[in-house]
């Protein structure tokens, strides 16, 4: 019988009610009356705001409005436009051919930022290859826990690898997204996890440099940053669809 490599995750003190948690708050949420007639509307305000808070977590900020608008022309909003976009159409390759959607999401963030010799091209580096080679069996089938733990290990993973040239951490927030489409827990995309990254930024980054150590200790701080993002991400859902019934 093979041992599943994530299960140990589960086992860390307070992770798994963590976990529990917040599928609980996204499942209460999935429950709201604006996605029985609004939910195309509600998916893209949570794309745009998804978008907009993982293009501010990498360096851009700028205001939601401003970017509804169409008047913001900063290459990494628009790589991190062209992510959250394209998700949806990468959700059936992703568990197939996870290195080839990883390149794929590269090309869209990082446009107009590296040569383009390097789009969709990871670094030449065996110890990254070897650990890429083994997310992508992770996510390929090789583990049954929560789409949640795998997702906020594929993030936690790339973050710490930048494998790619330019935006990493934009590529990373999207293809931690694509687990949640691609394994059924949010095929439509409306979980806003980046903006609970967004909201706990300096916690977002303290547990993702514990992660890339590697200690039972820094595994354990980023997956209760990650559940925690995944409540306010949650919390966000309910907010767009107030708002978008109080202006039907």
């Amino acid at each position: 019988m093979t041992t599943d490599p994530l299960a140990p995750l589960l086992a860390l003190a307070d992770i798994a009610p963590a976990v529990e948690r917040a599928r609980e708050r996204f499942d209460q949420a999935l429950g709201h009356r604006a996605l029985r007639r609004h939910g195309g509307q509600v998916a893209a305000e949570v794309s745009l705001r998804s978008a907009v808070a993982s293009a501010a977590l990498e360096g851009a900020t700028h205001e939601r409005e401003a970017v509804r608008a169409g008047t913001v022309t900063d290459p990494v909003l628009q790589g991190a436009l062209r992510v959250a976009g394209a998700l949806p159409g990468l959700s059936e390759l992703w568990p197939k051919a996870p290195r080839q959607a990883l390149a794929k999401l590269h090309v869209l963030a990082a446009r107009d930022m590296v040569p383009e010799d390097e789009l969709g091209r990871p670094v030449t580096d065996p110890v990254v290859a070897a650990r890429l080679d083994g997310l992508a069996g992770l996510v390929a089938g090789g583990t049954k826990v929560s789409p949640l733990v795998l997702a906020a290990v594929v993030h936690g993973e790339l973050l710490n690898l930048r494998p790619f040239a330019g935006p990493s951490g934009v590529v990373a927030r999207g293809a931690a997204r694509l687990v949640l489409l691609a394994s059924g827990l949010d095929p439509r995309g409306l979980l806003a996890v980046d903006v609970g990254h967004h909201e706990r930024e300096p916690e977002y980054v303290g547990s993702a440099g514990a992660f890339a150590t590697g200690t039972p200790d820094g595994l354990r701080s980023w997956l209760r940053h990650y559940m925690a993002a995944v409540e306010v991400g949650a919390d966000q859902l309910t907010v767009i669809g107030d708002e978008i019934l109080a202006a039907a």
